[in-house]
């Protein structure tokens, strides 16, 4: 029977790599304040021994848990997945693990998920939007647990965000439509209650058709749930109206794939007899044909910004400062002149 072996220690891997316990200490915690010539060597180092950082003993040392939380309210499509990926690319880069929740738009799934990650240590949770009940940020509060909100932006509002308006950003696609000349808008929105993101983006059309002398109560408007399916039955239904809208705006690029596709069965030519735009560009909205009329929204630049920002409160480097990524149109293909009445 071989004889039994102990685990490798920092000071092997230190030896290994010919470098001090504490540049080993920096490479796993710190790996940007070391330079790549040494990084890589301790890391083979750390490859060739097995050795496992003794993560007990540095949550004790520094009194930090090194572990990040994010709730999102669904994983049933992309909207999400570029910003987390990015944003946990940063954290790793910083010594930080994610971990990821779904509340599936249910805030009472959202307020049990939130005591679950601080009963576990989260050291910060990143939020998606502002509307929660206030106790909520009282509880992270009493724990002392930063918490920072992304993909909106509400300077104003008590809590650090990394986002985006919403309000002003679907304006300026609702101006981009009301300059082509429609005038019988409707729109295919996610569900209003509990989420700032869709409230904005409904009343962004409103304030764009009031600048320009439409009237806002002429809007069209139904909620339904960000899924492909009910962006196509919701436009079905749209397209039974008389006389029908000329073009579907629609919360999100997954909405309008559904619109797309429902357009498609009906024999509705897209955009010569009605026209269709999304949010968000996502991959689909390339795809697609045609491709959407979207908002771009820069989902990478807000995953990193947003690490940077929770880490720093975090470590007590900032008191939470709120950040505005600009959004920008994309102009494809959904969206036309409306056809001759």
């Amino acid at each position: 029977m071989g004889k039994n072996r102990s685990a490798p220690t920092l000071n092997d891997v230190a030896r290994e790599a010919g470098v001090s316990t504490a540049t080993v200490s920096r490479c796993l915690n710190s790996p940007d304040r070391v330079i790549e010539t040494t990084r890589q060597r301790v890391m083979q180092a750390v490859e060739s021994l097995g050795y496992t950082p003794n993560f007990a003993a540095r949550v004790m040392a520094a009194n930090r848990s090194y572990t990040i939380g994010a709730i999102i309210p669904t994983m049933d499509n992309a909207i999400f997945a570029r910003g987390l990926q990015e944003f946990q690319d940063q954290l790793r880069q910083r010594g930080y693990t994610l971990l990821v929740s779904s509340s599936a738009y249910d805030p009472e799934m959202e307020r049990e998920q939130i005591r679950t990650l601080v009963a576990r240590g989260a050291d910060g949770l990143l939020l998606i939007g502002h509307a929660r009940d206030a106790s909520i940020y009282t509880f992270l509060e009493q724990h002392q647990v930063p918490s920072l909100v992304a993909w909106s932006y509400t300077p104003e509002a008590q809590q650090p965000s990394v986002g985006f308006s919403n309000i002003e950003a679907m304006g300026e696609l609702a101006q981009l439509v009301i300059g082509a000349g429609h005038r019988r808008i409707a729109m295919i929105s996610g569900q209003t209650s509990g989420n700032d993101r869709a409230q904005g983006r409904v009343e962004g059309v409103k304030r764009a058709m009031a600048q320009s002398g439409l009237d806002a109560a002429t809007l069209t408007l139904i909620e339904t749930d960000y899924e492909i399916e009910k962006g196509a039955d919701a436009f079905a239904q749209l397209m039974t109206l008389s006389p029908r809208p000329t073009v579907v705006m629609c919360g999100n690029d997954v909405l309008a794939a559904g619109a797309l596709s429902e357009a498609r069965r009906l024999g509705i030519k897209v955009p010569e007899q009605v026209s269709v735009t999304g949010f968000d560009d996502i991959e689909l909205a390339e795809i697609v044909s045609p491709g959407l009329t979207t908002v771009h929204v820069p989902h990478r630049e807000m995953g990193r910004e947003a690490a940077r920002e929770l880490t720093a409160m975090v470590e007590g480097k900032s008191a939470g400062q709120s950040v505005c990524i600009k959004t920008r149109l994309m102009a494809r293909h959904s969206l036309a002149e409306p056809p001759c009445q």
